[in-house]
Order: structure tokens, then sequence, then C-alpha cells
């Protein structure tokens, strides 16, 4: 039996904008079993956003690890703040309270950048080794007692504990929980997190867990794309989004927190989660967001899922 036509739940809006292109992407994307929902801004407005499988662009998902882009927004904050000295804030000393009782003396040059850009050097506490950091007593002191692997500064070791010591570093340096900056700060219009994990100690898990609409995560992508909505300063979005390393598993580049590529002929940076929770941004003379969220449960990198949402995202792009 012919799927129905999907289009009859998009706003009126967003029908120019997309055709004639937009009909047959998004029903290649109503193909895609994992999709729960996509949503699309161009140039200051939304222009399409619709659900699937019963679910709704304004329904809270786990966007998992597209929220360290989230966190690394927070760290350019407190930069312009003056909570933090710079990239060069030396993580020790926020963290000093919970270093081992005999530190690797390589902890001392450990800085902010190096959390942000995945080049900590500290083994990974991701993949494998991430339920037995998540199942520790203390996960910031978990994180800091896990081996060197490699220098601060060199290769990309992709760890969900990095970004939870930015975490423990902005509660730290301000007195307050890494939630209540986020609402303070990321004043944009139609961003809110619906819910956010955290550990034994109190402090919101950087990196992962965070619950939030696929239009909430559109919201923040096109902050980016707007470049800041006088939130994120535009100096740090540029920083940003500087190669900073390259992935080992998919070989791209990476600055704090995003991803640099070409989708769809076009540069983008994207932010992208477990199951395949995508924030893009392409940015450019008409700057285009566009957020996906998907089952948080599925794989999607080994799987080509997160190939097919790359895809996906292009011929989007190229439509508008």
């Amino acid at each position: 039996m012919r799927r129905r036509s999907i289009l009859l739940a998009l706003p009126l809006l967003a029908l120019p904008r997309l055709a004639p292109a937009s009909p047959r992407e998004v029903l290649e994307a109503a193909d895609l079993p994992q999709l729960r929902a996509v949503a699309v801004w161009r140039d200051g407005e939304e222009v399409a956003a619709r659900g699937f499988g019963g679910f709704t662009p304004d329904r809270a998902t786990n966007i998992k690890s597209a929220s360290k882009s989230i966190v690394s927004a927070l760290a350019g904050i407190a930069i312009a703040r003056g909570l933090f000295s710079g990239t060069d804030q030396p993580v020790a000393e926020l963290l000093r309270a919970d270093l081992p009782a005999d530190p690797d003396p390589r902890l001392a040059r450990l800085t902010l950048g190096h959390l942000l850009s995945m080049q900590a050097g500290l083994q990974r506490q991701s993949g494998p080794n991430y339920g037995r950091w998540v199942g520790s007593r203390n996960w910031v002191r978990a994180a800091l007692a896990a081996p060197f692997v490699a220098d601060p500064g060199q290769g990309m070791l992709y760890s969900t504990a990095s970004t939870h010591l930015v975490s423990a570093m902005l509660a730290r340096a301000s007195g307050r929980s890494t939630l209540a900056l986020a609402r303070d700060w990321l004043r944009i219009p139609g961003f809110a997190i619906a819910a956010w994990d955290r550990d034994p100690q109190g402090i919101h898990l950087g990196g992962n867990q965070m619950a939030m609409s696929t239009r909430s995560l559109l919201a923040f992508g096109a902050a980016y794309a707007a470049g800041g909505q006088g939130v994120i300063p535009p100096r740090w979005i540029e920083a940003s989004w500087q190669p900073r390393t390259r992935s080992i598993f998919n070989g791209e580049a990476y600055g704090y927190g995003w991803f640099i590529s070409r989708i769809g002929g076009r540069p983008v940076r994207y932010g992208w989660g477990y199951g395949g929770q995508m924030i893009y941004v392409f940015p450019g003379r008409v700057p285009v967001a566009i957020a996906m969220t998907s089952d948080p449960d599925q794989p999607s990198a080994r799987s080509g899922y997160r190939t097919e949402l790359h895809a996906l995202a292009g011929r989007l792009v190229a439509a508008l």
C-alpha cells in the first residue's frame, strides 16, 4: 500500500519554500524507520517541521551527544563573562579538589580547550568504558584519575567525560548548576531544555542525557547560523568552527563541540548524538539550520543511518 503524503501535516508556509523538491525529500524521510522528527530553518524563519511514527517536532527526546555543542556554547559564554580565562583555562585550577592524590603531571597542562576539542589525552570514557565510568561514585574524579594515553593537545579521543569535566568547571566557577546557567544564558526564542541527568554529586552530565524537542534543537542551531543572536558570542562561533583535530572514526575535522565537513556541496558544522540526533548548521549568505531526532536506542554510525541522515540534509539544503 502506498504511503500517504505526509505533507498534509506541514505548515502551509513551508510549501513554497521547499517546492518543488520537498515532496520527494520529505516522503523519503518518512522511509527512515529510526527518524522521529525533522525541522528546518532558513534565513530567519522555520520553513518546515514534521514528526514521524507518532512523534512530533515538539516532543522532547534525548539528544545524546548533540548536547556537546550546547556545552561548548556555555563554555564560550563563560569566557565572555570572565568566568574562564579563555580556552587556556587550566582544568586543575577549578577542579583541584577532585584531582588524584598523586596526579599525573600532565593534568597541570590540561586546559578547557583540550576538553572541548577532545584532545585531553585521557583514556576515553565513551564506548566500552562508558558504563563503568557512569557507574562510579564520582564521575569527575574518575575522569581525572583515568590514565593518559596521549599528551594533552595530541590526537582526538572522543570522550563524554571530557565535556562532563567542562560541566563541572562551569558549576564550580559560577556556583550554579549547569542547567541553571543554560536556562539563564541561552535565552534563545524556542529553545528549552526539558530534562538533564546529573551525576552522584549533582553535576549535570556534560555531553549526554539531555532532553529537548526537535524544534528546540533547531532554535539552538539557528542561533549559530544567525551569528549568535546576541546570545552566543560571534567570536566563539568562529573559534568553535576552526578545525582543531580530526576524528579517527569518520575522518572529519572537529572544533569545539562541532564536526566540520561539507554536505550537499556546502560547508556544514554539525553536532551528532547517538542514534541520529543531529543539528546541522550551513553558514553562508543564506544560512540554513536543520535538526533531526531519531530513536536514541539504535546505533547510527556503524549501521549507516548517520550517512542516510547526512544525505537527507544535503537534499533538503539543496532544495531551499
